[in-house]
């Protein structure tokens, strides 16, 4: 059975139940956690994260609410779902192909932040504008005026932009 220790980081603005929300996200996509898995109890977290055991379940609140863990009276909160996909796994070609770029990146003398902020950009480019698009479409099937203004409103996104915001659950 898989893992996960919990990095509160206090100075990231972030609230620590979000983080830990975030980081079980994170966990569930790369594969690190799978159905099954128990997740550490309220009480391990404490200990290993110095956070409230509160903080911890309220994040485990919002997990099963978008469905993706459930608490087993008794045992734990266990994994309900993966949000893995074949294409971000440890050995896929995409990943290799982002870890030499990272490689390049810092070869290139960019430092950490750097590379964050650079692909954020990016990547707030490329979803944004895809987003766009499919609120156009909508607006052209339904002949709703305002969907493409309201995405184009939104197209940051409930981060705003800023690297580690919150997700829409999917």
């Amino acid at each position: 059975m898989r893992k996960i220790e919990f990095r509160i980081d206090r100075r990231s603005g972030i609230a620590a139940y979000q983080q830990i929300v975030l980081q079980t996200k994170q966990a569930l996509r790369l594969g690190v956690l799978l159905p099954g898995d128990r997740l550490p109890t309220a009480k391990e977290v404490a200990e290993t994260s110095a956070v409230n055991p509160n903080t911890t379940l309220k994040a485990y609140r919002e997990l099963e609410r978008e469905g993706l863990v459930e608490p087993r009276p008794g045992m734990g909160t266990f994994v309900r779902r993966s949000l893995a996909q074949p294409q971000a796994a440890a050995d896929s070609p995409l990943r290799n192909e982002l870890a030499a770029w990272m490689d390049r990146a810092r070869a290139a003398g960019l430092e950490r932040d750097d590379v964050s902020a650079l692909v954020a950009s990016v990547l707030e480019e490329r979803y944004a504008r895809e987003a766009a698009a499919g609120a156009m479409t909508h607006a052209d099937i339904h002949g709703d005026s305002h969907a493409g203004g309201h995405a184009d409103s939104h197209a940051g996104g409930p981060s705003g932009g800023r690297p580690g915001g919150s997700e829409e659950p999917r």
